[in-house]
């Protein structure tokens, strides 16, 4: 995408967190990685009002384009960005029941098999320092060593993808299984797998959403 294309689709993103309820209000931010920096979405707005032109470029060098200061949470989007070059975009929501077990300080255990599309078999939760914060982005990096998401104690969570499509699905994914656990955190503790049906299961997701590839005969 170009960058008009980037600004359009970032905008069109934070509309569906809103609509889907992982943020409210101004609460949460995005951004995708754009040339020798990132496109993020600006300091305390939400996405109703959102326009192509508010969304804010960041070098990653912390300089900045645009008329709004970035996301107070820039910091781990850009680190994110330059120790994990797999990865284009970042969501980072307040989602309930994410930032329910957020606030417990509790990993999510492999309680199910979708666990396995984060990378490994738990959810990590990440120890807690404020918000906007050098010491906040340290402690997320940590948390997301060989994942694609990570809670952040009494905050929220993240969800990075190669894109923001991805993100956006991972970010959905870690609130539906976030709900799964609460729930059933309310009936007791919760059967986990074992680590042989928790690898059975992440082998299954070598192929799990790509595309069949099919060969013709001549």
């Amino acid at each position: 995408m170009n960058e008009t294309e980037l600004r359009s689709e970032l905008v069109r993103v934070a509309n569906k967190l809103d609509t889907q309820g992982l943020n409210r209000g101004a609460s949460g931010n995005l951004s995708a990685r754009f040339g020798e920096g990132m496109l993020i979405t600006p300091s305390g707005m939400g996405a109703e009002g959102l326009t192509e032109d508010d969304i804010v470029w960041v070098n990653f060098d912390g300089t900045t384009r645009g008329r709004w200061q970035p996301s107070s949470e820039w910091l781990f989007h850009r680190d994110i960005y330059v120790q994990r070059p797999e990865f284009g975009a970042v969501v980072h929501t307040h989602s309930v029941a994410a930032t329910a077990l957020a606030c417990l300080r509790r990993d999510i255990p492999p309680f199910h098999y979708m666990i396995a599309l984060m990378g490994g078999d738990t959810i990590r939760c990440a120890d807690y320092a404020t918000f906007g914060t050098q010491d906040l982005s340290v402690n997320a990096l940590g948390a997301l060593v060989g994942r694609r998401a990570c809670l952040l104690a009494n905050h929220g969570m993240i969800a990075a993808g190669a894109d923001l499509a991805e993100a956006y699905r991972i970010a959905v994914e870690v609130e539906t299984l976030s709900e799964l656990y609460l729930r059933t955190l309310q009936v007791g503790q919760a059967v986990l797998l074992t680590a042989e049906e928790f690898q059975a299961a992440q082998s299954r997701f070598a192929t799990y959403g790509k595309p069949e590839h099919t060969h013709k005969s001549d």
